[in-house]
Parts: C-alpha cells; sequence; structure tokens
C-alpha cells in the first residue's frame, strides 16, 4: 500500500512514523525529536501570537503564517531533529474522525478511497473530494460469520491541510506523517485493556474508548467559552462515554487517561466536581517529563509528540 498523505496511528508499524514531530495549537508549537534510536524524546516549545492559528474545518486555518513559520523552525530548531520529515500532530478542530461499519469494503486502495469518500460526503460540511482521507481497518468482516467491517477513518479538507503543510515546508522540514491531537495521544497507550480517554484542546473535548487495536469510540465536541457552561459541558460529555464504556464492556470504568491545555489535577476537579468521592481517577496519559525539557513547555500536554515519536527508530 502507497504512502498516504494522512494517516491513521492505528496499526501504523513501529518505525513508520519520522523520528521528530510537532504538534501545532493556537496556543503554539511542541517540538520532540529522539537524539538517538531508543533514546528518549527532548521537547521544546515555541509559543504563537494570540489568533495566529484558528483551527476549523471551513475556514482558513493559518491566520499569520510568518510566524506559524518562525515557531516551528524555532521548536524543532530546539531539538536539533536527525531528520527533515517530521510528523505533524494537527489541532481536533481541524479533522474529523469517524468509526464506521461496513457490510462489505473494498481490499484495494483505489476501491476503498472512493467508498469511504461516498458515505463521508454527508457527515462533513466541506468538499470530500478535495480533502485527504485515511482509514485503518479495526476488523474485517466475515459473510460465513455475518461479521460487518469496521474502519476507523479521518478526513481533512484539502485547503486546511495545505496550509499546515506550507508553513512546515517553509520552516524547511518535510511533513510526513499527519494525524490529529488525540488520535496522536492514544499512541502512548501502552495497556491493551480497555481505556477511556480524553484529549482536551482550547476549543474541544475527544473522548476516546480504546481496546488493544480496537476503537469503540471517538467522538469530539465544541466547548464552549464560559466556565460554568465548560464545566457542564465536560462532565456531560464523560458521563456519556462512561455510559458508552459500560454498556459496551459490562464493567464500569475507573480510570480517566487524559491529555490537554489544562494541567491534569485541575481537569480532575472538573470532572469530580460536586461528588462527595472521585467518580473518576485522572492520570495523566503522557506525565509531564522531568528531563529532556530544552525550553519551558507551559502546561502542554506532551503526549501526542510522545506517541508518536513510539517505537521510532
Amino acid at each position: 500500500m502507497p504512502k498516504l498523505p494522512f494517516q491513521v496511528p492505528i496499526g501504523v508499524q513501529p518505525g513508520g512514523r519520522p523520528a521528530a514531530a510537532i504538534e501545532l495549537s493556537p496556543e503554539g508549537v511542541l517540538a520532540a525529536a529522539t537524539p538517538a534510536p531508543g533514546q528518549p524524546p527532548v521537547y521544546a516549545f515555541e509559543p504563537l501570537p494570540v489568533d495566529a492559528l484558528k483551527p476549523g474545518l471551513t475556514e482558513a486555518n493559518v491566520a499569520n503564517s510568518a510566524a506559524l513559520t518562525a515557531a516551528i523552525r524555532a521548536a524543532l530548531g530546539q531539538v536539533n531533529p536527525r531528520v527533515k520529515a517530521v510528523t505533524v500532530v494537527l489541532p481536533d478542530p481541524s479533522v474529523r474522525v469517524f468509526v464506521l461499519d461496513f457490510d462489505t469494503f473494498p481490499t484495494r486502495l483505489d476501491e476503498a478511497l472512493p467508498v469511504l469518500r461516498f458515505r463521508l460526503r454527508k457527515a462533513v460540511p466541506f468538499d470530500v473530494e478535495l480533502s485527504s482521507v485515511s482509514f485503518q481497518i479495526l476488523s474485517e468482516g466475515s459473510a460465513r460469520l455475518e461479521t460487518q467491517w469496521k474502519i476507523l477513518a479521518a478526513i481533512v479538507p484539502g485547503p486546511v491541510l495545505a496550509e499546515y503543510e506550507a508553513a512546515v515546508r517553509a520552516a524547511g522540514y518535510e511533513p510526513g506523517v499527519v494525524l490529529p491531537a488525540s488520535l496522536a495521544a492514544l499512541c502512548a497507550l501502552e495497556s491493551q485493556e480497555a481505556v477511556l480517554a480524553v484529549n482536551l484542546g482550547s476549543q474541544t473535548l475527544t473522548t476516546s474508548i480504546v481496546s488493544g487495536s480496537d476503537v469503540l469510540l471517538h467522538r469530539t465536541i465544541e466547548l464552549p467559552p464560559t466556565r460554568e457552561a465548560f464545566a457542564a459541558d465536560v462532565q456531560r460529555t464523560i458521563a456519556v462515554a462512561a455510559a458508552f464504556y459500560e454498556d459496551k464492556l459490562h464493567v464500569q470504568p475507573r480510570t480517566l487517561k487524559y491529555s490537554g491545555v489544562l494541567p491534569a489535577p485541575e481537569f480532575a476537579e472538573i470532572v469530580n466536581i460536586d461528588s462527595g468521592e472521585p467518580l473518576l481517577q485522572v492520570d495523566e496519559l503522557v506525565p509531564h517529563p522531568q528531563t529532556g525539557m530544552v525550553s519551558a513547555l507551559r502546561n502542554s500536554s506532551v503526549a501526542g509528540v510522545t506517541g508518536v515519536l513510539a517505537g521510532t527508530k
């Protein structure tokens, strides 16, 4: 299968991604690179001016291309990557991810992509023919067993992807694999047991349930700007995901794996507010690094860049 311009991480073989990565967000550019095979990453963060980056699906995302390019160049320069190709982690609002069921599904890429585009045409508010689509087969159907094909699909508008890739190239690097932040963070999961995970962005909350190599749930919602409404939506969304977890797996989740723009203790307070005892134990998906920081990371979660660097050579 040829390399797709946009790759879903589930099932990607170790070593299939570059040994350097950047995560782009309205707050700034987080870069990471492994100095040598088998060594832990080093990290750097470069802030962006307010409103330089405005993630979304239907409008231009890069409002200040010069600032974004400069931040990418500065952040990657600090971690001194040994490759020019980098994995690019995009904000969740710029991508749509779906878990889809099919009665039948083509095994050839040139036949599968048109099928996915047709299915997604009414599900997204942009032209699917001008978009980059990638997919991963989570489970293969069998007519004899009357089971369905289960597909994890990701789609990003072509003009949006082109903006981000242009900024990376202008900084002197080549975009290799491109991933949304929530799926990139899931690459950091090491457990084969079922996990309820959340990724909090500045505008969105994504809830996921992963069991081994299977994705049972992936849902992104936009969050309101006010603190009270924000907390209510977070609690409601996690409650829905926890109920789905219990329905599918017949056991209540006890732990929530977290990555996002707020410190984990602060997010835990929001999740468990007004409860006598914690409803869910909130653990960082990837703890903040104690070493390897060549610049202050602020509250930036390193789960996305750490996940996509796992297993790289």
